[in-house]
């Protein structure tokens, strides 16, 4: 995604995140063989431009534009992006969370962009608090199925994978699922095979032969932080239990106790 792409290389996203700067020059100046009128093609490339950028301030605050740099001397194109305070980045530059947040941007604006895409932990290089950005921009990529198909709503499907309580708690109830190993006996032989388990009350858990999540399961995820209290009753993790006294977690302050979520036990 960082290396800039020659006026040859394919207007299509590759599984890498190669040719983003290539497909992103061809969305913005997609119509202008169609249109002769120079004004309303620069205004179409400013548009698709402006929807970029405006998607990226969901994650980053100080975004001003987004744009492809034609270098007609070395024929390469590059992606950029520039702050208030009109400095340009380009690709190189930019974070991971960063990329992969506009790789994802721009492959939602692609109408041709169908089929299914797979992602692992959509949260790294993410802020905490921009995780709900991503999760949107996910959705937005998905197929409505709601409305028919076509140019606007191209059959898309997203699978991802995490082990972040962020993403579990704030995905779709019904998109959920939990991966676990779980042991079988076939005949004479034992193994362990991948399952998967869904929430109750979701059209999932209504169709034949699917296991439901535990209460106590789902909650190890959505409240990963362990209450001194568990600690002192010995039901806290063996690596917590053995801190030292003169070291406390992050979780054992007492300025912090009053907001984390979990309840609080004399």
């Amino acid at each position: 995604m960082r290396t800039p792409d020659p006026f040859t290389a394919p207007p299509k996203l590759a599984t890498d995140g190669s040719h983003l700067a290539a497909l992103l020059y061809h969305l913005a100046r997609a119509n202008h063989e169609e249109e002769p009128d120079a004004a309303a093609d620069e205004e179409r490339t400013r548009r698709v431009y402006s929807q970029v950028a405006n998607r990226l301030s969901e994650l980053i605050d100080d975004v001003r534009e987004v744009w492809i740099d034609r270098d007609d001397k070395r024929e390469f194109l590059t992606l950029n992006v520039s702050g208030s305070d009109g400095a340009r980045h380009p690709a190189r530059a930019l974070s991971d969370g960063t990329l992969r947040f506009l790789a994802l941007t721009v492959l939602e604006l692609d109408p041709h962009a169908t089929g299914l895409v797979c992602l692992e932990e959509p949260e790294n290089g993410i802020h905490p608090e921009r995780i709900p950005a991503m999760l949107r921009l996910l959705q937005d990529i998905i197929t409505d199925v709601r409305e028919p198909l076509g140019p606007d709503n191209p059959l898309r499907q997203v699978i991802v994978n995490t082990h972040s309580p962020a993403v579990v708690a704030q995905v779709p109830d019904d998109s959920l699922l939990l991966a676990e190993l779980k042991e079988t006996a076939r005949g004479t032989e034992r193994f362990k095979r991948l399952a998967f388990a869904c929430l109750s009350d979701t059209w999932r858990s209504r169709a034949a032969e699917t296991d439901v999540i535990s209460r106590g399961k789902l909650l190890a995820y959505l409240s990963p932080v362990v209450p001194p209290a568990a600690q002192a009753a010995g039901t806290a993790p063996a690596e917590l239990s053995k801190a030292s006294g003169e070291r406390r977690r992050v979780a054992d302050r007492e300025d912090l106790q009053m907001l984390l979520p979990f309840a609080q036990q004399d």
